[in-house]
């Protein structure tokens, strides 16, 4: 159990009260209201995690059924003693369950409860709802009790009125008294309806007084009126009378209406009789639902704060990251703080009104925080230890009445401390040292942090004494750290700087709160050169900090940005890898479906050279015309499945390719000339087309097709082309190519045509799907090369061929 006191201080009671305000049941708020912080790990741990799935929950689904639970442990001890449990007991009883039933179909079905009309809508909230272990096995607490929740809805409303339905004899009582409430009516009706009773009545009205029937009579009339007197009126001048003609059906009534109250108690005994014999998972499912109750205040708590889970730290590390006060309203600035790995103890320096106190503060109360059990207001990687005492010693309790004053107060608290902090405690000292001579109490400071440092406990310590930021510097596990303070605004940042000691900026405070100049100035006189060069000195320290950390966030986003870049190139090689695969896929499927459209055809011609052979050709023509369509539709079918399938063989590779050389790349199914000497590690350089590729030698391979182009230099392209161009053919190839591919291959091979003056030329295109041979023509009605062009007779190619006549 932690100090009540140190509870105080740190303000744990008011985020106790926030917690309340999170709960949805006086179950859940009692179970806050006993909220303290453990110091046991594995309870913190558990504690922890079982907010973490509350939240969890929340965040799916923001309205768990909560609604309805009452604490109905009174009208269960009730039952357990013997008594009746009232209508209204009953109902909140019936309401309890009903929430029970309904959060353990969540939490272990993941079933959410329907809102609204839509069906789908609901199914998809039910099917996005998953309870983590922790909430589950609590869960399993919340026994059923289907029969009495309907029992109870049979019998009582929800206004807490008996129901006619509750049982057969009640239904017929209530029917008889209804009955007999109408019959008395109407005969007080006919009676003051009466001539002869009319100037008898003070007002003609049938009215109720001690539950029975009465008129009101006029007072000096009561002689002549046959009845009984039931009630008089405050000032005495009607008296409430029950004609005798009704006496005997009131009597009536009254027998009936007493019956009714007995049925009634005995059908609210029997349904305690029901709550009696199942009191005990009763109870048991109150206590599931306050813990339930409670760990999803919990959670919606961390969802107000944007909270998350700390780490806990078995070694005795305290790391918060951004960790924000939860008590202060608005915009807060963070703080970072860390203790128990390179030091353990830290002594903070900084102007007045500067944050010191708060983040003494935020430290102390997020470690209570997260013990007990709560997210914590920081970012992911905060990790916190078990401390078994927190000690504190904040704020000025001079007393009058015990003659303590500043310095004595801090004292007496800090002598308590020091009696009983070890290395399992953490110490928060605000102003340590302050209220007697600044030696004296720089002096007893150090040999407070020396003490504490000796017996291993982690402590933070807010000072002005610059003799303790010395002793900081000098001893390895103690670290200096600082409030930033913004000389130009002459206002404090609130920022919490790690490793660099502050300055108090005691004349900066003065003036901006309105001392005059001149003795700022002269209070500046005062100072002594060391102190000067000191002041000097940490307003260097601060500058060169500022602009490391500035130094190093900027490497961090530009390490950032680069793996980002990294990535995007990757993934662009990839998508380039299998646009290329799924191109040379189509390419091939392209070529094999020519080679049978290419059979196809031949088998064709022969067929119509044996035709024509009857009527027109002697036999000797036809021989020789069907031998060289044989021919020329075979070299062919050798030439695609050369280029596409690897039917005819490839000559073995070598690695001693020359600039000019012809040769083939059979991963890509391409020929190309190599453009430069191989390098030492086999690179060589290769023009395929308008593309100028790298490749291994291991790529490669001779093209015995073609020879090697002689007097070749890499930057002498031109002059290839040339070369070319006066041994150009008349056919140019484009089948098995891409558009784009084909259309600049047709442009080099009319260009070279022109120039050599072939007219006319063939564009092999093949059939296909006729997209290449729509592009072919197109490109062919704009070229200025080009004078015109048909599609090929049968005999020329047919439909896979266009005939192109240049211009001269």
């Amino acid at each position: 159990m932690f100090n009540p006191k140190t509870l105080s201080k740190l303000e744990f009671d008011k985020v106790v009260n926030k917690l309340r305000g999170c709960c949805a049941s006086a179950l859940g708020v009692e179970k806050a209201l006993g909220l303290n912080p453990s110091t046991v790990l594995d309870e913190v741990a558990e504690n922890q995690a079982k907010t973490s799935e509350a939240r969890e929950v929340l965040r799916r689904e923001p309205s768990p059924p909560l609604e309805g639970i009452f604490d109905i442990r009174p009208h269960l001890w009730k039952a357990q003693k013997g008594g009746v449990i009232e209508p209204e007991g009953l109902i909140q009883i019936a309401s309890t369950l009903g929430a029970s039933r309904r959060l353990k179909r969540l939490l272990q079905d993941g079933e959410a409860p329907a809102r609204g009309k839509n069906p789908k809508k609901a199914e998809t909230a039910r099917e996005r709802v998953k309870a983590g272990p922790h909430l589950t096995f609590l869960a399993e607490g919340l026994f059923p009790f289907p029969q009495l929740e309907q029992q109870i809805s049979n019998c009582i409303d929800e206004t807490g009125e008996i129901k006619d339905s509750a049982s057969p004899e009640l239904k017929k009582l209530r029917r008889q008294i209804n009955q007999m409430q109408l019959s008395i009516k109407e005969k007080l009706e006919q009676i003051i309806r009466q001539t002869e009773y009319q100037k008898y009545l003070q007002d003609p009205i049938v009215t109720i007084r001690r539950d029975r029937y009465v008129v009101p009579v006029k007072r000096e009339y009561q002689q002549h009126f046959s009845g009984i007197v039931h009630d008089q009126s405050s000032s005495g001048a009607t008296v409430f009378m029950e004609p005798m003609a009704v006496v005997r059906i009131n009597n009536e009534l009254r027998r009936l209406e007493a019956e009714e109250e007995r049925e009634i108690e005995r059908i609210l005994r029997q349904l305690t009789s029901m709550v009696s014999v199942q009191v005990d998972q009763i109870y048991h499912t109150v206590e599931a639902l306050a813990e339930l109750d409670f760990c999803f205040a919990k959670g919606r708590l961390s969802l107000l704060m944007n909270g998350g889970e700390p780490g806990i730290s078995p070694r005795g590390e305290l790391n918060l990251i951004q960790a924000r006060h939860p008590l202060i309203p608005g915009r807060v600035v963070p703080v970072s703080v860390s203790l128990g790995r390179d030091f353990d103890i830290l002594v903070i320096t900084g102007p007045n009104t500067g944050g010191k106190t708060v983040s003494l503060k935020t430290v102390g109360l997020l470690c209570l925080m997260g013990q007990a059990g709560l997210h914590l207001p920081a970012e992911t990687g905060t990790t916190i230890p078990i401390f078994n005492r927190i000690c504190v010693d904040l704020g000025d309790e001079q007393s009058i009445e015990q003659s303590l004053s500043t310095f004595s107060s801090h004292m007496t608290n800090i002598i308590d401390i020091l009696g009983h902090a070890d290395s399992d405690s953490l110490v928060l000292l605000d102003e340590l040292g302050a209220g007697t001579d600044p030696t004296e109490g720089a002096a007893l400071g150090m040999a407070i942090v020396e003490h504490l440092l000796e017996r291993g406990v982690k402590a933070i310590a807010t000072t002005h004494y610059s003799e303790l930021k010395v002793f900081a510097y000098n001893n390895p596990r103690v670290e200096n750290a600082s409030v930033e303070f913004d000389s130009e605004t002459l206002r404090p940042t609130y920022r919490l700087r790690i490793g660099l000691p502050g300055r108090s900026n005691a004349f900066e405070i003065a003036t901006r709160l309105g001392l005059g100049r001149e003795i700022v100035e002269r209070a500046r006189t005062f100072l002594s050169r060391e102190e000067l060069q000191v002041a000097d000195l940490l307003q260097n320290l601060k500058e060169s900090h500022l602009k490391s950390e500035e130094e190093r966030r900027q490497a961090e986003r530009m390490s950032r940005s680069a793996k980002t870049l990294e990535e995007d190139l990757r993934k662009r090689q990839q998508e380039w890898k299998e646009k290329e695969s799924r191109m040379l896929q189509q390419a091939q499927e392209e070529a094999l479906e020519i080679v049978r459209r290419a059979r196809s055809e031949a088998d064709g011609i022969i067929k119509q050279l044996r035709q024509k052979s009857k009527t027109e050709m002697d036999s000797r023509e036809i021989a020789r015309e069907t031998t060289e369509a044989r021919e020329r539709l075979g070299q062919l079918q050798e030439d695609y499945y050369t280029g596409w399938r690897g039917a005819k063989p490839v000559p073995q590779t070598r690695a001693d390719y020359k600039p000019g050389e012809a040769v083939l790349i059979p991963r890509l199914s391409q020929k190309g000339h190599v453009l430069t000497e191989p390098t030492p590690s086999g690179e060589v350089q290769v023009q395929v087309g308008v593309l100028r590729l790298t490749l291994t030698t291991s790529d490669l391979a001779p093209d015995p097709s073609e020879e090697k182009v002689t007097g070749y230099s890499p930057p002498e392209i031109g002059r290839l082309m040339s070369d070319k161009t006066r041994e150009i053919s008349r056919e140019v190839h484009l089948r098995g190519m891409l558009v784009d591919e084909a259309l600049q291959e047709l442009e080099k091979y009319l260009d070279d045509a022109y120039l050599a003056g072939l007219s006319p030329v063939y564009v092999v295109h093949g059939k296909g799907t006729g997209t290449l041979r729509t592009a072919v023509r197109k490109y062919l009605a704009e070229n200025p090369h080009v004078q015109g062009f048909r599609p090929a007779d049968t005999y020329e190619g047919g439909m896979g061929v266009t005939v192109v006549e240049m211009r001269p």
